[in-house]
């Protein structure tokens, strides 16, 4: 889709802006009088009440270059930020991706904590995320269901500083499309060894990528990575992604850590036959991490960073790990394994000791989709986040709050600990009990951080896809490619030169 700025548009529809009470911002009023008040008159009719995402679609009114007009609510202007003029923006699209049209116009507003060229740059990534479909195995929509929008003009005075800003999101934009993508590929085309090859295609954004096979992992004792995947006739993949960016090479780099189960059925522990096709998505957390990796690429990011993905299936094969089993991480700590519906952490304990042996980061900070007990706590609306570190966690927090990716702080602690000791092994990889699930295997996961390390885990069940009925108008009703827009603000406060 064509996103262009200019200083007057036209087209088949344009989007304007009302906050709560309905009353119509500036843009919406100029075009109100052009039209004799019919927009106001309409607004009036339907009890329109400029509530967030509210939208009345005024066809033809005399007096107006356009089709439609949409009048879409933000809500309590004093409270509307970016990301509201962003839901705004997407709402416009989404009504008219597949309508017939083929132009729209946004004509956004400055608000009170918004500037008239942050609204433009805002609108742009708004309609941006909205246009987003993955069609990719559909062969028979029919007409009515295929996009017909071609060209987004958003319509500002002095348009020229929004443009530079919405130039650099696009790159953001590609790395939430890419983990997107990921999520929503089938299991028998996206396994460990097929998504190693795409992240290879990294290379040509000059990111340096490295994949470890079954030898070398072995070589390294990553006896818990290889006990997960030792079920499935697909070999598991270690995959690591490098951009250096920051003027100083010798910079530490800060490492994002990814699960990466491409297929979960639970091993023998195996999960209930009904919503098991979601498990697809269970390797979120790497594909959040890939898509910042592209994100920080694209728009070369003043940074040293380094992702590492576990890329495994777990299956129920006949070579499968069995509940009492006892493997041996990469660290030389032992672990005995009383479900195996519980492999996130046993890839990530490898996988977060390899980042800390191999590129001694100034940080670590690892994505799962990890358990069902965080979506108990906090639906899809939070991830659940845990850290050893203060300053990381509010950065992480501000990050989050900042690009619409919320993130809510759980508690670690000894007592949590000492529920995963067993006199059989250094650990358990559950706690035998049913509470406390996602701090569970947020505890199992830090014992594998080194001491003096920031570190981070964010379990993101909840919001890595979000299944059945789904009105936010910036993503799917599946895959969101959470965490890419968090991370790539997180960088960039944080991490850059």
């Amino acid at each position: 889709m064509d996103i262009r700025f200019v200083t007057a548009g036209g087209g088949d529809v344009v989007a304007v802006m009302a906050s709560e009470g309905g009353e119509l911002l500036d843009a919406g009023k100029a075009l109100d009088s052009a039209s004799g008040g019919r927009i106001a008159k309409a607004t009036k009719a339907v009890n329109f009440k400029g509530g967030p995402g509210q939208v009345v679609d005024v066809l033809a009114p005399d007096g107006v270059d356009f089709a439609r007009v949409l009048v879409i609510g933000v809500g309590k202007a004093d409270a509307a930020d970016g990301m509201a003029v962003e839901r705004w923006a997407g709402h416009a699209v989404k009504r008219t991706l597949t309508s017939g049209a083929e132009k729209l116009v946004l004509q956004p507003d400055a608000l009170p904590s918004v500037s008239k060229a942050e609204a433009g740059s805002h609108a742009a990534m708004g309609a941006r995320l909205a246009s987003y479909r993955f069609d990719t195995y559909r062969t028979k929509l029919k007409p009515e269901q295929q996009p017909t929008l071609t060209t987004v003009e958003i319509s500002i005075d002095g348009p020229a500083a929004a443009r530079a800003r919405a130039e650099k999101d696009e790159a953001i934009v590609e790395g939430v499309f890419f983990a997107r993508d990921l999520v929503s590929e089938p299991p028998n085309v996206l396994y460990p060894e097929s998504f190693a090859e795409r992240l290879r295609d990294l290379e040509t954004i000059g990111i340096e990528v490295n994949v470890l096979d079954h030898t070398a992992m072995e070589r390294l004792g990553m006896g818990a990575l290889l006990g997960v995947a030792q079920g499935s006739v697909r070999p598991g993949r270690l995959v690591t992604m490098s951009w250096k960016g920051s003027s100083s090479k010798k910079s530490k780099p800060v490492a994002l850590v990814g699960k990466g189960v491409t297929f979960d059925t639970g091993g023998i522990s195996i999960k209930p036959a009904g919503g098991m096709d979601e498990m697809k998505g269970d390797m979120g957390g790497a594909a959040a991490v890939a898509g910042t990796m592209k994100a920080i690429a694209l728009r070369k990011a003043k940074a040293n960073v380094v992702g590492v993905v576990a890329l495994v299936e777990n299956m129920p094969g006949p070579n499968a790990q069995r509940p009492g089993d006892i493997v041996t991480t990469m660290s030389g700590q032992t672990i005995e394994v009383l479900n195996t519906d519980a492999e996130g952490r046993l890839i990530l304990a490898d996988a977060v000791w390899y980042a800390q042996d191999k590129f001694d980061p100034s940080a670590v900070i690892d994505l799962a989709t990890l358990t069902g007990a965080v979506i108990v706590a906090l639906g899809n609306e939070h991830a659940g986040m845990f850290s050893n570190d203060e300053d990381l966690a509010q950065a992480i927090i501000s990050a989050a709050t900042a690009e619409g990716e919320p993130v809510w702080r759980l508690p670690l602690g000894a007592a949590y600990d000492k529920l995963i000791d067993t006199p059989n092994a250094d650990m358990k990889n559950i706690a035998g009990k049913p509470v406390a699930g996602s701090i569970i295997g947020a505890q199992f996961i830090k014992r594998f951080v080194k001491d003096g390390t920031p570190w981070a885990h964010l379990d993101i069940a909840g919001t890595a896809w979000k299944s059945g009925p789904y009105d936010d108008p910036l993503s799917p009703a599946w895959a969101t490619g959470y965490g890419v827009r968090l991370l790539n603000r997180l960088i960039a406060n944080r991490y850059e030169d």
